[in-house]
């Protein structure tokens, strides 16, 4: 419905969108968008360089509350940070850094003229988020029935030279809550397409006739994250033991059976930057867990089963996760047995989704020893918001852990230009991931979707289930 100056192609490489081409200046300090001069907002307004203008000035002010501001750390954020050089052209202002065009694979322009009078402290909640959209996308906005449905028609207006008309007349997303609603629907064909499939589903469908399963990576992994200012969890020893007494991957394949993997970091194995000469250092291993405890000092002084350091405090934590979601509570639980059978007292515990990320993000709280989340990665991997020490007491900082190798790690990684010279330091990068242990990191889940027969050109990959929808056609029978 709305689109971005730049995507990505099937080698995750950006290409022109909106903007057809772009320059960067010599220093590296600018970059020159030229948008192309066939795109219309759906009400018939041109799509030009004062909305690319007044969307930067939106997302780069906290006032807006832009959910991923970490996007314009290297940017010049306000006025000074954007010029619009003619209806068609414009420039934005930044310190060198890599994969700058990232954020405009994600950020969507919006449109100047239906929202420039809106305070940027309401844009959040403003109308036209869910009652009255105007994009300039391949779909037009036409119903939005809370709880229940989005409807789009086919953009007939939308440039050639992206492709044209989409192929389908009509979108219908429908919201069913339930996955095994969504699948009865799939199978009785009340839905073509199920997004977002459980293992559980994946497995039926590929054994089912009439519907087929397409399989991707997906850019989310699984973790428990560990508070580092609980002084059971302060050392880094500690938490890699913590790491070596779960058999993750049995866990893995109990869960997923087959549609996921072990992680071990927070660099997704698709990505350029991964490192899978690494492999699993912290692969399941309860005698080494319980050598680094011991070496750590905690020891179980009283015969009780529970470890002690040298004052007499157990080794225990409450492993917490959201109500409502099998896979954390089941994580969870897995790990508390788990951990158990090396002298560690864990418990799972489960808490409302919002009164859990008030404990866990509220800087003056942090009301938890391990929480079970899972993050989904930009391709533009940059964990400085999560893991730089100077971030430990922002909302995203809970892990709370100071290491001086990733800190310089993470500078450097910001700014090189060069994939290639970028390969060595995120290696380097992992390596002492791995090793400081904020977070257990446990799975990467792949992406399932499941396809009636006579449904074509459903292409899914990392960059998401949508990529492809334009190109999205029906056999005659079902239309």
């Amino acid at each position: 419905n709305l689109m971005t100056l730049v995507r990505y192609d099937e080698r995750f490489r950006p290409v022109p969108y909106l903007a057809e081409s772009w320059e960067v200046s010599p220093d590296r300090s600018s970059v020159t968008f030229h948008l192309r001069r066939d795109v219309r907002w759906h009400d018939g307004t041109p799509t030009t360089a004062r909305d690319v203008a007044f969307t930067y000035l939106r997302v780069t002010d906290p006032a807006t509350g832009f959910a991923n501001d970490a996007f314009w750390d290297l940017w010049v954020r306000g006025p000074d940070g954007v010029e619009v050089v003619d209806d068609y052209t414009v420039t934005l202002r930044m310190q060198p850094h890599s994969e700058f065009l990232d954020p405009w694979r994600a950020v969507a322009i919006m449109p100047e003229h239906l929202l420039a009078d809106v305070p940027p402290e309401e844009l959040a909640g403003h109308a036209f988020g869910t009652r009255c959209p105007v994009g300039n996308g391949p779909f037009v906005f036409r119903e939005h029935r809370p709880d229940d449905r989005w409807v789009f028609d086919a953009n007939p207006a939308f440039p050639a030279g992206l492709g044209g008309r989409p192929f389908v007349d009509r979108y219908v997303f429908r919201v069913i809550p339930e996955p095994a609603t969504l699948l009865t629907e799939l199978l009785t064909g009340g839905v073509h397409v199920y997004v977002q499939m459980t293992p559980d589903h994946a497995a039926q469908v590929e054994e089912t006739e009439g519907v087929y399963l397409v399989r991707a990576p997906s850019r989310t992994y699984g973790f428990v994250g560990w508070n580092a200012r609980r002084p059971q969890l302060a050392d880094a020893r500690v938490r890699r033991a913590l790491t070596l007494a779960v058999n993750r991957a049995d866990f893995v394949e109990a869960t997923f059976s087959g549609y996921g993997s072990v992680a071990t970091s927070s660099v997704p194995p698709f990505h350029w930057a991964y490192d899978a000469e690494l492999g699993d250092p912290l692969a399941y291993d309860p005698a080494a867990a319980r050598r680094l405890l011991d070496e750590a000092g905690w020891v179980d002084r009283d015969g009780d089963g529970v470890r002690e350091n040298a004052d007499g405090v157990p080794l225990s934590i409450v492993i917490k996760f959201n109500t409502g979601n099998r896979v954390r509570q089941s994580l969870a639980e897995f790990l508390q047995r788990q951990l158990r059978k090396v002298g560690v007292d864990a418990r799972a515990e489960g808490v409302e989704y919002r009164t859990l990320l008030s404990q866990i993000l509220d800087p003056e709280a942090r009301d938890f020893d391990g929480v079970v989340l899972a993050w989904t990665t930009e391709f533009r991997l940059d964990d400085t918001g999560i893991f730089a020490s100077d971030r430990r007491d922002t909302p995203f900082g809970f892990a709370g852990t100071q290491n001086a190798v990733m800190d310089s790690l993470m500078q450097a990684l910001g700014v090189v230009a060069s994939r290639e010279e970028a390969r060595a330091l995120w290696a380097r990068y992992q390596e002492a991931l791995i090793q400081e242990q904020p977070y257990m990191f446990v799975y990467y889940p792949d992406r399932l979707v499941g396809v009636r027969d006579g449904v074509h050109g459903v292409r899914v990959d990392a960059r998401g289930v949508w990529v492809s929808v334009r190109e999205w056609w029906l056999e005659p029978d079902l239309r």
